[in-house]
């Protein structure tokens, strides 16, 4: 772990940082990127556009030229190409979800505090769970920009063939699954999910052309039995919102749900056994405990314990150029 100086300086710094991240997440909910896709605007037109109060429009597209989200030419704005990119909402890498769903949790990291003190969580529900159907759909593909920046490399480094059917647990939107698919042309998949998620994975598969390929199966899955007769079963960013024992249950009951000779493959932000790092994880790690009944991320050493009491053999990691603390573990059932 790389010791960091901290200073006033630096904590001001974080700070604005974060004034920086809500002013993003506003323009993404005004939907302000997209009306410059066709040309310039003055600030007037682009407040009209998005039915904003005109100073206040400015002042935040003002705040936006000095992050380099928004360009300036007198008093013409205009849309960088980074931007349309990922912040247009006709644009096909469109990463506007990501911004909206930590926008609905934010208030609850304003309260981690109270979560540390009581030990739980201080959201009313999970995202996961949440009945609001806007805040489900930006979980939803807020998980699918996630996945979507690297299924396909894993994808190409995971050695599925021969495998012929592949589980995706809690898939989602089904990035994985169909990336999985993608790449093996004998492989079929399910996903298995929430009901309330069909909607949103069948048009995403569908969007890709694998519906033929990859079907939903409506579920949950801490309380259902899962489907079996797979060689294949994913695991992927299911664990954290788990506690310890759910956490190890679930490994169990995917074990279980597998042929013999089959592959489980588990994806998490870990932190290291030396419980030193790295950030990304420790501080995902507080955002389940202010979001989630007993969720948490877990070390290598916590899963790898997990797969091997689930008898799972030849547990390993597979070696990927991923984020920091993204670890991916495999084991065989025997």
């Amino acid at each position: 772990m790389t010791k960091r100086t901290w200073t006033p300086q630096s904590i001001m710094q974080m700070t604005q940082e974060v004034w920086a991240c809500c002013a993003i997440q506003a323009a993404v909910k005004l939907d302000l990127f997209t009306p410059l896709e066709k040309g310039e605007l003055t600030v007037a037109e682009l407040a009209a556009a998005v039915g904003g109060d005109a100073r206040a429009t400015g002042m935040l597209a003002t705040a936006l030229v000095g992050l380099g989200l928004l360009e300036r030419q007198g008093q013409a704005l205009r849309l960088p190409e980074d931007s349309r990119k990922l912040f247009s909402k006709n644009s096909p890498d469109y990463f506007g979800h990501m911004l909206r769903h930590q926008s609905h949790i934010l208030p609850n990291w304003l309260r981690l505090d109270e979560a540390v003190k009581t030990g739980s969580r201080v959201a009313a529900a999970s995202a996961a769970e949440s009945d609001d159907d806007v805040q489900r759909e930006a979980f939803l593909m807020a998980m699918y920009n996630a996945a979507r920046m690297q299924a396909d490399e894993v994808a190409e480094a995971m050695d599925l063939s021969g495998r012929k059917m592949l589980l995706d647990l809690g898939g989602g939107p089904g990035t994985y699954a169909a990336s999985f698919c993608a790449k093996n042309p004998a492989l079929e998949a399910a996903i298995f999910d929430l009901p309330a998620s069909k909607s949103v994975a069948e048009k995403v598969v569908g969007q890709l052309g694998l519906s033929d390929r990859i079907r939903f199966i409506g579920g949950d899955f801490n309380v259902d039995p899962f489907p079996v007769g797979y060689d294949v079963v994913w695991l992927s960013q299911i664990l954290h919102q788990e506690s310890p024992t759910g956490a190890a249950a679930l490994v169990a009951k995917a074990a279980d749900a597998l042929e013999k000779g089959g592959l489980l493959a588990v994806q998490e932000m870990t932190i290291a056994d030396s419980l030193d790092g790295p950030v990304s994880s420790t501080l995902f790690s507080l955002n389940m405990l202010v979001n989630t009944k007993g969720g948490q991320s877990y070390t290598f050493r916590e899963i790898t314990d997990m797969m091997r009491e689930a008898s799972l053999v030849d547990v390993k990691i597979l070696p990927l150029a991923l984020p920091p603390g993204r670890s991916i573990l495999f084991g065989l059932k025997p």
